[in-house]
C-alpha cells in the first residue's frame, strides 16, 4: 500500500542509523505497522540529532549510512511488506561550511547562481548591507573579535582557496580579492597567478567564474611547491591582526566581501535573509521558484521513482511563500512519476501530509490536494476530551491565587508577541513593515502614511492575529482568510490609537483584500505581492514562538493542555465536540494522521494523561500544592532581582509548574528509597526546568541566562527530591503519584484506543507502545529499549485476562498490537467505514464515550471510560470497577440481539434490544472494541 494503514515514527541519527533501524523493522511489522515514518534523511549538519538542518539535499546523509544504507533499510521494509514515508524540509536549509550552495553565495554574492535560491534582501534599509549577506555568527562585537585576533585569514591547500576563519566557521574569500592578497607576499613566482586573477574583470571589477577557476588551478599548483607555500604564508601574514597594519588590512579585506561579519545579537534587528523562526543557522529557501523546487526535490523524486519511498511529510508548510501552490505542484510531480515506479509496488498515489497547526475553529484547505496533517489537530482534540471542564474554575483560581498572575493565556500570548516583535523577530518585522511602506508610496492616496505609523498599526494586527497564517496570493484572499482578518481587525481596533484606525483597514487591503494582479503596473504588482508574502511568512514564526516557545512556559494552569497544536485557553471539550471533529475528518481528510506523541511534543502522552487527572481532582490538588509550598518554603533561595530587591527562587509560577511535572512524569514504580533512580529523574527534570525558564523569557532566557536564578531553582529541585527522614514532601508526592497514576494510565489506554479506531491513520511515535513519560526534546528522543519490547510482544497472551502487570507497559503494547492487527484485517472498515456516535444513558453516562465504525456488513463498536478518576476510587490499576457503572448503557440503534466479543479480553457480551451494559463491556479494561462473535 502507498497509503498507510498505520505508521511508526523513527528518529534517525548517527547513533541510530539505517542499519540499526532495519533491526527493529520486524518488531514494528509484528506490531501491525504498515509504514515506517522516518525523520529527514538528507545530508544534515554533522552530528545533527534531528535532521532538520539539511545542508545538502542532493545526497543521503552519510552519518545514517548513505544511499547504500538506505537501500538496505528499504529492502528490509519491503521484505516485511511495509512502506516508507519520509519527512522532508522544503522551507529551509542549514547554513555554514557544509552547505555548498550557501558557501557559493558568500563567495560570489549576487553573482552566484544560488543568490536568489535563498530568501535574501540584497538592498535592505541598512546601506552597509547592500549587496551583502549579514553573517551574524560572532560571539562578541566585530571590532572586539577582530582586535582579539579571533578572525584569521587561512589558506586551504586542497581547494586552493582563502577563507576568513572564526573558530568552526569558514567564510570564503571572493576570488576578486585574491590578487590583492597574493600581492602582499611580494613574491615573483606568484605574479602569473596574480595576473590570472586580474584578467577578465567586468566593469565592477568582479572576476568571472572561468578566470577564477584558472587562477585557482594555478594557485593550487604553486601552493604544492615549497617556494609557493612559503609565499602564500607570507601573504597571509600580511593580514594578521597581531600588528596594526595587519589588522587594518584584514578589516579592509573583510569589508570587500559579499558578507558582513557581525555579532550574533545583530541578527534579531538587522538580518537581511529569512530564517527558520529565529534560528540564525537555518536559512529560508525560495522553493516557490521552479529551479529551486527541482534542485531541492530531485533526490526525493528519484527515491519515489525507484520505489524507495511511498510518500512524504512536509515540515513547516506554513513557512513557504505559497503552501497551497507548493502542495499542488508536489502532488502533480509525484503523480507524473507514479508510472515509473517498480511494477511490484501498488499503484496508489503518493501519501502527502503536512505539519500544520490548526486553530480550534480552523480547517485544513481542501484545495491543497494532500491527504491531511501529521496529527497535531487530533492530539489536541483527544487531549482536550480527557480533561474535566468542571475542574477549570478551581485550577484557574489556584493559579491566579498562588502566582498573582491575573492574565489569561491569550493575554500571555499577546504580551509575548510584543516582546518578540521588539526583540527576537525585530528584523523580520521591520522587513515586513518596510514592504508595506513601499506599497503605500505607490499610491497618492496612501503615500503620506509614514513608516512609523505603519509599524505601530501593523504591530497591533500581528499581536491579535488568531491563526498561524493566511493564504492570499495574486488573486487576493478567499472567504476563509477574510474571516481571519476580520477577527484580527476587530481585536486590533481595541488597542490601535483611534486616529490611526483608518490605516488598519488600509493595511488589511494591502495584505490580500486587494488582489495584486489587479494592478496594471508590474512594479506595483510585485511590491504588493512581496508585502503579502513577507506578512504571511512572519505570522507562523511569531505564532509558534509566542505560543509554544514562550506562553506555554509562562502560563501553567494545567500543563497537560500546554501542548503543540493546542490552545491552553480551551481547557476541555465534551464528547459531542470530539465526535464532531472525528466526523469532519472522516468527511474531508479520512487519511490524515492521528498522533498523540511526536518528536516535538512538550510532554510525553502519558505525562499529559496523568496531569489531566488533576482536572478531575482540582480541590484535592489545590490543597496538596498549598501544603507543599508551605513545607518547601524554607528551601527557597533569595536571589537578586532586576528591580534591585531580593526575591525567592523559584517564583511561585515556576514552583507550581514544577510540582505538576514531578507528579506527571514520576516514573512508574520508582520508590522514594531508590536514590539512584530519583537522581536520574531529577537530572531529567532539571534539563526540562532549565529549558522552561529560558523559554519563558521572563527571569532568564537563551540570550542571557540568569545563572543565579537557574542555579537556585536547580538547588530547590534537588532539595525537594532529596531522600531522607527530614523530607516530608517526597512521601506526599509519591502518595499523590500512586493515587493519580492508575487513572492516568486508564486515560492513556482510552486515548490509545481512540487513536486506533477514529477516522484517520494512527501514528506511533518511537517508544510510545510502552508508557511514555518523556519530557520535552531532547528527552523525548532518548534510545528505545527494543529488546524488551520484542520480548514482551513475543510472550504476550492471546487475551488480556487481567491488568496486574500494568506498570510494565506491556498492557499498552498489547492494546496497540491487537488494534493494529484488527485494522489490518478490516482495512475497509477503518479506512472507509462510517463513523456513528453512540448515545449513552444511565447514572454514569457522563463518564463514557462510544461510537461504531460500519462498512457494509462489518461493524466495530468502540466504548471507553471518560473522566474515570471519580469512578475508580482507590483502584490500584487502570480500570473502572464494574460496579461503578451501575445501570449505564450504550444504545445501539437498529442492532438486533446478538453476542459480541471484546477484541482485547476475548470476553463476550450480549446486545439486548439495542442496548449493552457498560458494566459488562468495561469489566477488565477502560476501553473495548466489540466485534460480532
Amino acid at each position: 500500500m502507498s497509503i498507510p494503514r498505520a505508521t511508526a515514527r523513527l528518529q534517525l541519527h548517527k547513533d541510530f542509523n539505517f542499519d540499526q533501524a532495519l533491526e527493529v523493522v520486524p518488531y514494528y511489522a509484528s506490531l501491525g505497522i504498515s509504514h515506517i515514518y522516518a525523520s529527514p534523511i538528507l545530508t544534515a549538519r554533522s552530528g545533527s540529532t534531528h535532521g532538520y538542518d539539511i545542508v545538502d539535499p542532493t545526497r543521503i546523509n552519510a552519518e545514517l549510512g548513505g544511499e547504500e544504507g538506505l537501500r538496505r533499510f528499504v529492502a528490509c521494509i519491503r521484505a516485511a511488506g511495509m512502506g516508507l514515508i519520509l519527512d522532508i524540509v522544503p522551507n529551509h536549509m542549514g547554513v555554514g561550511p557544509e552547505n555548498p550552495w550557501w558557501q557559493h553565495v558568500l563567495e560570489w554574492g549576487q553573482g552566484s547562481p544560488y543568490a536568489r535560491w535563498f530568501d535574501i534582501d540584497w538592498q535592505p534599509a541598512d546601506e552597509t548591507l547592500h549587496g551583502k549577506v549579514m553573517a551574524p555568527f560572532l560571539g562578541q562585537p566585530y571590532g572586539d573579535v577582530l582586535a582579539a585576533g579571533e578572525i584569521t585569514l587561512q589558506y586551504d591547500d586542497t581547494r586552493g582557496k582563502f577563507y576568513a576563519v572564526y573558530y568552526t566557521h569558514r567564510f570564503p574569500v571572493s576570488p576578486s580579492s585574491y590578487a590583492e592578497i597574493l600581492r602582499a607576499a611580494q613574491a615573483e613566482l606568484l605574479n602569473p597567478v596574480i595576473a590570472s586573477f586580474e584578467e577578465g574583470r567586468d566593469e565592477n571589477g568582479s572576476i568571472t567564474q572561468q578566470n577564477a577557476d584558472m587562477g585557482l588551478g594555478q594557485l593550487r599548483g604553486a601552493g604544492h611547491t615549497p617556494e609557493g607555500a612559503a609565499a602564500i604564508e607570507a601573504a597571509i601574514a600580511a593580514y594578521s591582526a597581531a600588528t596594526p597594519q595587519g589588522l587594518n588590512a584584514l578589516h579592509a579585506l573583510l569589508e570587500r566581501q559579499h558578507y558582513r561579519l557581525a555579532w550574533w545579537r545583530c541578527a534579531a534587528d538587522g538580518i537581511n535573509w529569512r530564517r527558520f523562526f529565529e534560528v540564525t543557522d537555518l536559512a529560508g529557501v525560495r522553493v516557490e521558484q521552479d529551479d529551486v523546487f527541482e534542485a531541492t526535490h530531485a533526490l526525493i523524486f528519484r527515491l519515489y521513482t525507484e520505489g524507495l519511498i511511498d510518500g512524504v511529510r512536509i515540515d513547516h508548510v506554513d513557512g513557504l511563500a505559497d503552501p497551497g501552490a507548493y502542495c499542488r505542484k508536489l502532488r502533480r510531480r509525484l503523480q507524473a512519476l507514479t508510472a515509473q515506479r517498480p511494477p511490484e509496488l501498488p499503484p496508489a498515489p503518493a501519501y502527502i501530509i503536512v505539519e500544520k497547526i490548526l486553530a480550534n475553529d480552523e480547517q485544513l484547505r481542501q484545495n491543497w490536494e494532500i491527504d491531511g496533517t501529521s496529527g497535531y489537530d487530533f492530539m489536541d482534540r483527544v487531549g482536550a476530551l480527557l480533561h474535566d471542564p468542571a475542574g477549570e474554575a478551581a485550577l484557574s483560581a489556584l493559579w491566579a491565587d498562588l502566582t498573582g498572575h491575573e492574565k489569561d493565556f491569550h493575554a500571555e500570548v499577546r504580551e509575548a508577541r510584543r516582546q518578540l516583535l521588539a526583540n527576537n523577530l525585530a528584523g523580520e518585522f521591520e522587513a515586513a513593515a518596510r514592504a508595506l511602506h513601499a506599497v503605500a508610496r505607490t499610491d497618492l492616496r496612501t503615500r503620506d502614511f509614514s513608516l512609523g505609523a505603519i509599524r505601530r498599526v501593523f504591530v497591533e494586527l500581528l499581536v491579535h492575529f488568531p491563526v498561524y497564517r493566511t493564504y492570499a496570493d495574486s488573486n487576493g484572499r478567499d472567504d476563509l482568510d477574510q474571516e481571519v482578518i476580520d477577527r484580527a481587525l476587530e481585536q486590533a481596533r481595541q488597542s490601535v490609537d483611534r486616529t490611526e484606525d483608518p490605516l488598519l483597514d488600509v493595511i488589511a487591503r494591502w495584505l490580500g483584500g486587494d488582489a495584486p494582479r489587479d494592478s496594471a503596473n508590474p512594479r506595483v504588482r510585485n511590491l504588493h505581492q512581496r508585502a503579502i508574502t513577507r506578512f504571511q511568512q512572519l505570522t507562523p514564526p511569531l505564532a509558534a514562538k509566542s505560543v509554544e516557545d514562550t506562553a506555554f512556559y509562562r502560563y501553567g494552569r494545567l500543563l497537560s493542555r500546554n501542548e503543540v497544536g493546542s490552545d491552553p485557553a480551551q481547557f476541555a471539550i465534551d464528547v459531542q465536540e470530539f465526535h464532531e471533529a472525528n466526523a469532519v475528518r472522516a468527511a474531508r481528510f479520512p487519511q490524515s494522521m492521528l498522533a498523540t506523541a511526536t518528536h516535538d511534543h512538550k510532554r510525553g502522552e502519558d505525562v499529559r494523561t496523568r496531569i489531566a487527572v488533576l482536572s478531575e481532582l482540582p480541590n484535592e490538588w489545590a490543597q496538596a500544592v498549598r501544603g507543599w509550598m508551605r513545607i518547601n518554603a524554607p528551601l527557597r533561595i533569595e536571589v537578586a532581582s532586576d528591580v534591585g530587591s531580593d526575591t525567592s527562587a523559584p517564583h511561585a509560577a515556576d514552583e507550581l509548574m514544577l510540582y505538576q511535572m514531578l507528579a506527571g512524569a514520576w516514573p512508574i514504580g520508582l520508590d522514594i528509597a531508590d536514590k539512584e533512580g530519583i537522581e536520574q529523574f531529577a537530572e531529567r527534570i532539571e534539563r526540562w526546568q532549565t529549558k522552561a525558564l529560558r523559554e519563558a523569557k521572563q527571569v532568564s532566557d537563551w540570550v542571557m541566562p540568569n545563572e543565579e536564578y537557574e542555579a537556585a531553582c536547580k538547588q530547590f529541585l534537588y532539595a525537594v527530591l532529596g531522600p531522607g527522614p527530614n523530607n516530608t514532601f517526597l512521601p506526599q508526592l509519591a502518595a499523590w503519584v500512586q493515587r493519580v497514576a492508575p487513572a492516568g494510565a486508564a486515560k492513556s489506554l482510552v486515548q490509545t484506543v481512540l487513536r486506533m479506531t477514529s477516522p484517520g491513520i494512527p501514528d506511533l511515535y518511537q517508544g510510545t507502545d510502552y508508557w511514555d513519560l518523556s519530557l520535552v526534546d531532547p528527552d523525548n528522543r532518548r534510545p528505545v529499549d527494543y529488546a524488551a519490547r520484542q520480548q514482551s510482544l513475543s510472550t504476550a497472551d492471546d487475551d488480556i485476562a487481567n491488568i496486574e502487570d500494568w506498570q510494565s507497559g506491556h498492557l499498552k503494547q498489547q492494546i496497540v498490537r491487537r488494534s493494529l492487527h484488527l485494522r489490518a484485517r478490516e482495512q475497509d472498515l477503518f479506512a472507509r467505514g462510517d463513523y456513528v456516535p453512540l448515545a449513552l444513558e444511565g447514572p454514569r453516562s457522563r463518564h463514557a464515550i462510544g461510537f461504531l465504525r460500519r462498512w457494509q456488513d462489518r461493524t466495530a463498536i468502540v466504548i471507553a471510560a471518560h473522566l474515570p478518576a471519580s469512578l475508580m476510587g482507590d483502584a490500584s490499576g487502570p480500570a473502572v470497577p464494574a460496579v461503578a457503572w451501575q445501570d449505564t448503557i450504550a444504545l445501539l440503534p437498529q442492532m438486533a440481539n446478538a453476542t459480541w466479543m471484546d477484541l482485547y479480553t476475548g470476553k463476550t457480551v450480549r446486545v439486548v434490544n439495542g442496548r449493552i451494559q457498560l458494566a459488562d463491556v468495561l469489566a477488565i479494561l477502560p476501553a473495548a472494541v466489540l466485534l460480532a462473535a
